[in-house]
């Protein structure tokens, strides 16, 4: 039998950095919300206790694929030795910020403790997954959430769950390290209660970042303000505008530039994830 399951899209509603910490990583404060745009990873049972990874790889050899790491840290932890075949489709643009890549792990996380049946919590997993990368534990728990620490602190937030203009700019990759490590990069930012927060005394620190350093960037902020409240999410490159309308957002995307790939998404507070789990295993 095989299961395609979903694998959401992020958006950071702001991104601040408080601290610089003596191991090098950043001290943050976020807030993450799901956007249905949606990857899909289809798994299938095996007989043997191969990790099969095949599908849009983005380049990137299977095993290290995050994915693929995912599945080999289960079975390494675990006495279930059982094998995967795992397909991917993506639809998320990489080196968008959006989360793709985390959002991919979570998935094969959270899939093969239903598979495999290890019956793992998701604190556990999460933990698993903090080892992946940072963004990874969001997508586990699987709801919107104020993020602290480097971004495992998590406290679950029920937001409104507007109509969003995802814009990329095509010809644009963004190094995540290049802007954390940018000397102009703002490190002191004072910290904010989640009850505190509001769009408009937010903002994103490494917008201005990569605006400096990526044309492309500046572009496509520049045309989203002419329609609504627009900001970069994570490390960029994407960028997103709030609508209150689907007929404003719509007026939108019919100007937009040639340099850009737009999505046209709503807020979710539950991951797609596991609203398939939910539906396929509850």
């Amino acid at each position: 039998m095989q299961y395609r399951c979903p694998s959401p899209a992020k958006i950071n509603w702001f991104l601040h950095i408080t601290n610089r910490r003596q191991d090098g990583y950043h001290e943050l404060q976020t807030l993450f919300q799901f956007v249905d745009l949606n990857d899909y990873l289809t798994f299938e049972l095996r007989n043997d206790d191969k990790i099969a990874l095949t599908g849009d790889l983005a380049g990137v050899s299977a095993e290290q694929n995050l994915i693929y790491q995912a599945a080999l840290a289960l079975q390494h932890i675990s006495e279930n030795k059982c094998g995967i075949n795992i397909n991917v489709e993506k639809n998320i643009p990489t080196g968008a910020g959006l989360g793709g890549g985390s959002s991919n792990a979570a998935t094969c996380l959270l899939m093969l403790n239903k598979l495999w049946k290890l019956n793992f919590s998701l604190p556990h997993l999460a933990e698993i997954g903090l080892s992946l990368g940072a963004d990874v534990p969001i997508f586990v728990y699987g709801f919107s959430a104020f993020a602290e620490g480097v971004g495992e602190n998590l406290l679950k937030a029920e937001l409104t769950q507007p109509h969003l203009l995802l814009a990329m700019p095509k010809e644009t990759h963004i190094s995540t390290a290049a802007i954390f490590t940018d000397p102009d990069l703002k490190r002191n930012c004072e910290k904010i209660a989640l009850n505190d927060y509001h769009f408009e005394n937010t903002t994103n620190v490494c917008q201005p970042i990569a605006a400096k350093r990526y044309n492309f960037v500046a572009k496509t902020l520049s045309w989203l303000v002419e329609y609504a409240p627009s900001r970069m999410t994570g490390t960029g490159a994407c960028c997103f505008a709030v609508f209150q309308s689907v007929t404003e957002l719509e007026n939108c995307l019919n100007h937009k530039p040639e340099y850009v790939d737009c999505f046209s998404v709503k807020a979710m507070n539950t991951s797609s994830c596991h609203q398939y789990i939910a539906k396929q295993f509850n």
